[in-house]
């Protein structure tokens, strides 16, 4: 009975989640035409509604931990579900993704990336629009803010394990900006699949930041060995068994 009532108030939550992107979408959209920071504003308020409902419905409490990223950074993140996005989004100033091009054609989401400067990359081009980022940063075309990437590439569930790519390095190195570790345990309580929303605290974590400069190398070995112990000991601390 109590798994089912869960069922029911993670189904409740989810719809009413979209029917809120869409409200918000009303309100802010005629003013983020003429006012870029108004998308800020409105990918913010959203993020922050998901919370604050996640919270109420299913009882998924969410807390940020660190020192919140701000200026011309990089932030590498452990990505377990959608609720990670939301989390750091909802307190990072000046959110902005490297996300797969297909997410411009969906509804509402597309246009606001696009809006906040989120980067578009084609998986069947990888090299060639990681090679033209690296030099719209540099020349200044992108604007100002912490790029938000995730060195495995998609999600990944709790307790799997995932190759770290090469590609957060490069970028690391040939902007020569710091970069922000991020972990998370959300994969414990917000699958990568399914409506059941769990209850419980999930966490995002700001690691000490990385300064600029060290060899791609090393920077990968440092990368994967801080995110990934951060988010076994918050995922420990969630009560999911991690195994190794």
């Amino acid at each position: 009975m109590r798994l089912a009532l869960q069922y029911l108030l993670s189904l409740i939550f989810i719809v009413q989640m979209y029917l809120a992107m869409a409200i918000l979408a009303l309100f802010w959209t005629p003013i983020a035409l003429f006012r870029r920071d108004a998308a800020f504003d409105a990918v913010h308020s959203y993020c922050r509604w998901v919370r604050a409902s996640a919270a109420f419905l299913v009882g998924l409490k969410s807390e940020i931990r660190g020192e919140v990223p701000s200026g011309e950074v990089l932030i590498a993140s452990k990505h377990q579900s959608f609720f990670d996005i939301i989390m750091i989004v909802s307190v990072v100033p000046r959110p902005k993704f490297i996300m797969k091009k297909e997410l411009l054609w969906a509804p509402i989401l597309g246009w606001y990336a696009k809006r906040i400067g989120c980067v578009p990359v084609d998986r069947g081009k990888r090299a060639e629009a990681m090679k033209k980022m690296v030099a719209d940063v540099k020349s200044g075309l992108t604007q100002p803010g912490q790029l938000i990437i995730y060195p495995q590439g998609t999600r990944v569930a709790a307790g799997a394990t995932r190759p770290y790519k090469v590609g957060v390095g490069v970028l690391y190195s040939q902007t020569g900006q710091p970069c922000v570790p991020a972990a998370t345990n959300v994969g414990v309580f917000w699958p990568r699949h399914g409506i059941l929303r769990k209850p419980g605290l999930a966490v995002v974590e700001f690691l000490p930041t990385i300064p600029a400069g060290l060899p791609v190398e090393a920077f990968m070995a440092r990368i994967e060995s801080e995110v990934e112990g951060a988010s076994n000991r918050l995922m420990a601390e969630a009560g999911f068994d991690v195994k190794g």
